[in-house]
């Protein structure tokens, strides 16, 4: 079947070939790109692709870590350009955008009349189609659930060109599987999202040092009830009694009457990210001033001085903009670029609250172990969701950020099947979002082969002949699906070399 796609890929136009990434750059692939700007434009894509014998990768703004929206060969929809925001209402706060709004376009829309995404990632520049297909959260998802639950309603292109009206009665079976379904079951047309309504630009954030694994638990269940956000930075090159250090932000919405000012610091001139450091650096440059320090002593000393800076701080709480609190990873542009040419890969698992601290504990003390340890870790209080494909637990989350090297790439690999065996042990989730490394086996053993069998016929039955594919999608699903002669094989899939196309 690879054969025959790769033979009749070669009669797609060349001049469409471009070589893509995931958003972590340690994966690549060559697609034939094409970007619609209209619904007829999606439609003559999937006529070309079933004239041609090809499958067709969903693509947004290419934020997902891994594969998830690469397609190797074969048509690659870039969404970006469907960019308009359909209706706004701003009594209610509803607002109805195509696929490819970013985030950003989201917020500075809306946010002068005094609203908030419910749910926001950690950058501002994923497309909303992205972050439905991806289900994301956010460091509040303990308690508003992920942006799922506040979409209200899409439209969703079928390969055939149909298209369905969703929500949570009408077509809700796909409805609840399209979240979360990584951009297999159709193209989102448009969405439908309910926004938070807030009384100021900005945010109380108190910060909280804590001092091993107990501590960041404790902390974490103690403040949950009071905090709107909590978000935990891990030192993850600490050992022995100092094991799961960090610290804790908690953040807060000012209520009615608390700003002085809101009208200003709604404005959207007043939350924007600044382009310098101390006003002088251009951040631009920083990713380079940052590259000889982005190795094993670099980050030991870059993550022991933050732990230390965060004892000084400790309880000091201050106001910050939205976009301060929720874009951290967007103050340095092209930081990414800091981890070499290798690019990195980020671990995140989801465990339930029972297991979650000897598991997370298990996994750094294994990392330290095998020499290859995270040089960022992020923790986060989540709840489950209705969605068929959901990676949520009611539990916490741990993502671990690899840098990636020819030299440590297969130990890399290597290591991530390790730490899926204690993450499966402990009854924990996966996220497709993230995801550089899962092997197709491990997917029933979290997921259930009741809950991908479903999922796959549905697809089966929107998408008969297959044709939205994806590298992820390729990679984990192709033994369970009804698509394919089922196969079982004991080895792990090899790393990808560094440079090379994810194809599997």
């Amino acid at each position: 079947m690879r054969e025959r796609m790769s033979n009749l890929s070669s009669m797609l136009p060349r001049d469409r070939m471009e070589r893509l990434s995931g958003w972590g750059e340690s994966i690549h692939g060559m697609g034939y790109v094409y970007r619609p700007t209209t619904i007829d434009g999606i439609r003559e894509a999937f006529a070309l692709a079933r004239e041609r014998g090809v499958s067709i990768a969903l693509r947004g703004a290419g934020r997902s870590y891994g594969d998830a929206a690469l397609g190797s060969e074969n048509i690659v929809l870039d969404l970006t350009r469907m960019n308009r925001i359909l209706n706004w209402d701003p009594e209610r706060g509803v607002v109805v955008c195509e696929p490819g709004v970013t985030i950003k376009q989201l917020w500075q829309y809306v946010l002068g009349e005094g609203w908030w995404p419910y749910v926001v990632s950690g950058t501002m520049f994923p497309t909303l189609g992205g972050a439905a297909a991806m289900n994301i959260h956010g460091k509040n998802n303990f308690a508003v659930g992920t942006i799922g639950d506040h979409i209200k309603a899409f439209d969703l292109m079928l390969p055939s060109g149909e298209i369905l009206p969703c929500d949570r009665t009408q077509n809700a079976d796909i409805f609840h599987a399209a979240i979360g379904g990584f951009g297999v079951l159709g193209v989102f047309l448009s969405l439908t999202l309910e926004l938070k309504r807030i009384h100021s630009g900005n945010l109380r954030v108190t910060p909280l040092v804590v001092r091993n694994w107990r501590e960041m638990f404790t902390v974490f269940e103690e403040r949950l009830p009071q905090s709107d956000y909590l978000v935990g930075w891990v030192d993850c090159f600490a050992t022995g009694t100092g094991a799961g250090r960090g610290q804790i932000h908690q953040a807060n919405y000012l209520t009615e009457g608390e700003d002085p000012i809101p009208a200003q610091t709604l404005r959207v001139e007043n939350q924007e990210l600044p382009d310098t450091l101390f006003g002088v650096l251009p951040k631009s440059v920083m990713w380079r001033l940052m590259r000889p320090f982005v190795n094993d002593i670099g980050m030991r000393l870059i993550n022991t001085a933050k732990y230390y800076a965060s004892v000084r701080s400790h309880g000091h709480a201050h106001l910050q903009s939205h976009a301060g609190f929720a874009f951290l990873l967007d103050y340095v542009p092209n930081w990414k670029k800091s981890y070499g040419a290798g690019g990195l890969i980020q671990y995140q698992s989801f465990i339930p609250k029972e297991t979650a601290q000897t598991a997370f504990a298990s996994l750094i003390q294994l990392c330290q172990h095998r020499d290859i340890i995270p040089y960022l870790g992020v923790f986060k209080r989540h709840h489950p969701d209705p969605f068929l494909m959901t990676h949520a637990v009611d539990g916490y989350s741990l993502a671990l950020d690899f840098k990636v090297t020819e030299r440590n790439r297969a130990a890399l690999w290597n290591l991530a099947a390790e730490m899926d065996a204690i993450v499966l042990a402990a009854g924990g989730r996966f996220y497709f979002a993230k995801d550089s490394v899962l092997h197709p086996s491990r997917l029933q053993a979290y997921l259930s082969e009741e809950r991908v069998q479903r999922f796959l016929q549905l697809k089966r039955r929107l998408d008969p002949d297959n044709i939205l594919q994806t590298d992820l999608y390729r990679r984990i699903f192709h033994e369970a699906s009804p698509y394919n002669a089922a196969s079982s094989s004991s080895q792990l899939p090899q790393p990808p070399a560094v440079g090379s196309s994810s194809r599997v």
